[in-house]
């Protein structure tokens, strides 16, 4: 049987495989969540799949918020200054650029992780953590927001940037 991998092709011998994975995962879902959120028109940026639901400028915004939170404590630091100024925010230009910000904050942060500090306990809320656990959860957390925001492009007859890849590569 044949499982498919998201990750990049890795070196045969790669000094830190888990850091590696991890950046690989996050560089194509930084990717997905950055044309995701210039693709949608200024219009819809207030559109809701259903009145519960958030609207499409709050996933933007959550997904921002949770960069500098997991980055910022992967690192063993505060969350940055930058993150207390993204609620309400209202213009998609000022949306997508505080998308570009947290995710540049992110790259600065993953930069410093190998697999060495991977595993290394990190603290948060009084109760130890190996730091891997924050970067596998900011991927996968990355991966169930573009998921959703899929929903709100398709509705909206965009084609999501990752399918407009595949598509161009077939």
């Amino acid at each position: 049987m044949r499982f498919l991998l998201w990750a990049v092709a890795l070196p045969l011998v790669a000094e830190n495989p888990v850091t590696d994975v991890v950046r690989s995962n996050y560089e194509r879902l930084k990717r997905d969540m950055i044309e995701t959120a210039e693709l949608m028109p200024a219009e819809n940026y207030d559109y809701r799949l259903t009145p519960p639901q958030r609207p499409f400028s709050g996933w933007i915004e959550h997904t921002a918020m949770g960069n500098y939170s997991m980055c910022s404590m992967m690192v063993g630091r505060d969350a940055p200054d930058a993150m207390k100024g993204l609620h309400g925010l209202s213009q998609k230009d000022e949306i997508v650029r505080a998308l570009r910000d947290s995710f540049a904050y992110c790259d600065k942060a993953l930069g410093e992780m190998n697999d060495g500090k991977a595993v290394a306990n990190i603290e948060f809320d009084g109760r130890k953590y190996p730091a891997v656990q924050v970067m596998i959860g900011l991927v996968a957390s990355l991966s169930e927001h573009y998921g959703n925001l899929v929903g709100y492009l398709r509705s909206k007859g965009i084609e999501p940037p990752s399918t407009a890849r595949a598509s161009k590569k077939k």
